[in-house]
């Protein structure tokens, strides 16, 4: 890593691709270790990088293209590793980072996301690096007071608009999913015109299925 995160701004189209089984491991993260005399946060989280190629065929699993940027448990960690980031604005399009609790993976089939689902907002050009901060330093700072339900947040760049996603345990619990499309819509500080989505993510994966056996078995599902 240089004094920015460099690796998203370049292409991830090379043939020297890990092999499936390899990625799966780099899934798997070590414990966190935290300097007692820092700041501790109430969670550990991982913070990944993907780019999806446009414009080809691929059959490469979605786990593939996730790259582990870093990993934190307290305060002085998250801001070592967040002051070297580039901003959201500066990726590429279709370039996503996901920031996620430590120990839960970045896609719909991991336990903790299987029966969840995600709240999700569009963003006009030119808001979404403070969207973006907003929404981080909330879910660091437990704003959404729903306990363990939130699992992670999703940053995506696009080329006409961007997105930000908050994903969470449990699509059932309406309560709870109403309480955080609440904080979200405080947080990032949105006009009441401003739609927000939510889909469960079982939805999602039988689509997923159902265009995999369509497509010989090959899944190109959008987290």
């Amino acid at each position: 890593m240089s004094e920015k995160f460099d690796g998203a701004k370049g292409s991830d189209e090379s043939g020297d691709e890990d092999s499936s089984s390899n990625q799966s491991l780099k899934l798997r993260l070590p414990p966190l270790e935290i300097n007692p005399n820092e700041n501790q946060l109430q969670y550990g989280y991982a913070l990944w990088y993907s780019r999806r190629s446009v414009g080809k065929q691929t059959d490469r699993r979605y786990a593939e293209n996730l790259k582990l940027i870093g990993r934190f448990g307290s305060v002085e960690q998250f801001w070592s590793l967040y002051s070297h980031l580039i901003r959201p604005s500066e990726l590429m399009a279709y370039s996503d980072f996901h920031l996620f609790k430590h120990g839960i993976k970045p896609m719909w089939e991991d336990s903790a996301n299987k029966y969840g689902g995600k709240w999700a907002v569009t963003l006009r050009k030119g808001s979404v690096d403070r969207c973006w901060e907003n929404l981080v330093l909330a879910m660091l700072g437990e704003q959404f007071m729903v306990g363990e339900e939130i699992c992670g947040a999703v940053v995506s760049i696009r080329y006409q608009e961007d997105k930000i996603c908050v994903w969470n345990k449990t699509s059932s619990d309406v309560a709870t999913t109403a309480r955080i499309r609440d904080t979200l819509r405080r947080i990032l500080n949105l006009p009441t015109d401003v739609l927000m989505d939510y889909k469960p993510h079982n939805e999602r994966l039988k689509y997923a299925t159902i265009k995999s056996q369509s497509d010989g078995g090959v899944v190109k599902a959008d987290y």
